[in-house]
């Protein structure tokens, strides 16, 4: 019998290789290349003919297209996140770093569809069944009827899927620890972890069933193994938080049913995770005793508006080269906001070292965040107080100019409704309508350079 041919595959992006080398040459990652075994031979490659097809029918854009069913948990922050509910015969990956709640999360899922009435699976492959049933008598979930199995062979785990009654809800705990014998490699590499999720998803579609696959992250903050995984799946969730706060953030990156950048959040306490309604309060923090270098950003996370307190910290460098801490926030943006108050303020700051982070354990991504980042360095390194009752959102150009961000009137609606008094926002363009806030309408970093000095 000839010995089966191989090929050189790389964990991180997929790509295939005929040699063995340090380095991928298709994502540049390092000591990713596995020796894996050939899958079977694609039909209309050297020597196979490709089958006869079936023509196949072409419709047009317009028709009436129904919502597709789904499957509503009742936690309403983890239900906002998937579009309105977990989708019927569809595909979701969570990932998140080890031990910042993503089984709790999912079981507790499990356990409220399942007292509905639905049919819910779980399925680990790490943990054993016993300790998936200590996690649930400590959570309090024992009452609920959910079944358990603790499988990692895809042919076992889908002919216990096929089984009467047909399951309308599977967690499976990791995707990692799936393997099939048909393919030669160890479970964890990309030929096991792309067929094994395949099989599980044709599985979803033809039968209806929602699956819900965990996926671990590596050090750089990406699901492990390729992105065909992601790309596979009809949803992907992040699962983010410091082990330093009790507070978790739960986003969606890719979503075929619903809205992309939605995030709920959850508190982490000894009997699960709980939900929380009002996260503005949450990120403001007390601000009992306000200090220099903290403003509150109105932001938008999806299409939720959020509350955040911004603090910094500038103090004199004894370094040749200063230093530039950053939590919360990108780091190159923050180089960028310093060099525009050197450069168009006049603020000379750049031989300081600043401190930079957003309170709670929130990631912010949007550029709206430029000017309470400014306030807030200029807030610190001068020693005046912003305005306690006041929140600060816009965007900075190189030019130095303050541009004004989408949804405004999203966000003042917000600060009003927590009780802030006055916005301080880009006056380049239409200012938004309001009665509830007092308006500081800013053209410049210079004009919030004054703006800071006159406090």
């Amino acid at each position: 019998m000839p010995k089966p041919a191989s090929s050189y595959v790389c964990q991180n992006c997929g790509a295939a290789s005929a040699k063995w080398s340090g380095r991928c040459d298709a994502c540049g990652a390092w000591n990713t290349i596995i020796e894996e075994a050939s899958a079977i031979p694609v039909p209309g490659a050297r020597g196979q003919g490709l089958p006869k097809g079936r023509k196949g029918q072409l419709v047009g854009l317009k028709g009436e297209i129904a919502p597709p069913p789904r499957l509503k948990t009742g936690m309403e922050e983890l239900d906002r996140v998937a579009g309105g509910g977990f989708v019927q015969g569809s595909a979701a990956l969570v990932g998140g770093d080890p031990g910042i709640g993503k089984s709790t999360l999912l079981l507790q899922a499990l356990a409220a569809l399942a007292r509905k009435g639905e049919a819910a699976v779980y399925i680990s492959g790490e943990e054993a069944i016993a300790q998936v049933q200590l996690r649930a008598e400590r959570l309090s979930l024992t009452d609920a009827p959910v079944m358990l199995a603790s499988l990692t062979n895809v042919a076992d785990i889908i002919a216990t899927l096929s089984e009467e009654p047909m399951a309308k809800v599977v967690v499976i705990d990791s995707i990692q620890t799936l393997w099939t014998p048909v393919i030669e490699s160890a479970p964890g590499t990309v030929s096991q972890l792309r067929a094994g999720s395949e099989a599980l998803i044709r599985l979803a579609k033809s039968k209806g069933i929602s699956v819900l696959f965990v996926g671990h992250v590596t050090k750089e903050g990406d699901i492990a193994g390729p992105k065909v995984i992601e790309h596979l799946v009809d949803t992907v969730l992040y699962f983010e938080g410091d082990r330093g706060h009790q507070f978790r953030i739960l986003r969606a990156v890719k979503n075929r049913f619903g809205p992309t950048d939605e995030i709920g959040v959850f508190e982490m306490s000894d009997a699960g995770l709980k939900e929380v309604n009002n996260p503005s309060r949450l990120f403001m923090g007390a601000r009992e005793n306000p200090t220099p270098g903290s403003a509150v950003f109105a932001g938008i996370e999806g299409t939720r508006p959020l509350l955040m307190e911004v603090q910094a910290l500038v103090s004199p460098s004894v370094l040749g080269n200063p230093r530039r801490a950053v939590v919360g926030w990108d780091q190159n943006r923050l180089a960028m906001v310093l060099a525009v108050l050197e450069a168009r303020g006049g603020v000379a700051i750049g031989a300081n070292d600043v401190y930079l982070n957003v309170a709670g354990g929130l990631k912010v991504r949007e550029p709206a965040a430029d000017l309470a980042v400014a306030a807030a360095l200029l807030s610190s390194m001068t020693g005046k107080m912003l305005p306690q009752e006041a929140v600060f959102f816009g965007e900075i150009a190189l030019s130095g100019s303050i541009r004004p961000v989408s949804q405004s009137e999203a966000r003042l609606k917000e600060a009003a409704k927590l009780g802030m008094k006055r916005a301080i926002l880009a006056g380049n363009g239409e200012a938004p309508q309001t009665k509830a806030l007092e308006l500081k309408l800013l053209e410049s970093v210079s004009d919030l350079v004054a703006y800071v000095a006159s406090r």
